[in-house]
């Protein structure tokens, strides 16, 4: 689970304007961050098979939300993707 001022952050990096709190991008961003960190969740409890799926939902969530800005604008997905390698 996110602490807020670290959600806070991630939004700020990713929103498009002041009050953006929902466009793909950010959304894409938070996203990564909480599937970063219930990997290494993943990674110490191996047969933690609720937590799997729910990391595995995020992933799905993820991954339509880069096919969506794949096909609005290109230049951002490019954006997001490198965004995502960085982690």
């Amino acid at each position: 689970m996110l602490k807020a001022k670290k959600k806070q952050g991630i939004i700020k990096k990713s929103q498009i304007h002041d009050k953006d709190t929902g466009s793909s991008q950010v959304q894409i961003g938070v996203l990564s961050e909480r599937i970063n960190e219930l990997s290494t969740h993943l990674k110490k409890h191996k047969k933690d098979h609720h937590s799997r799926r729910g990391l595995i939902k995020m992933v799905s969530d993820r991954r339509k939300h880069l096919k969506y800005l794949e096909k609005k604008d290109s230049k951002e997905y490019i954006k997001a993707l490198k965004t995502i390698k960085e982690k």
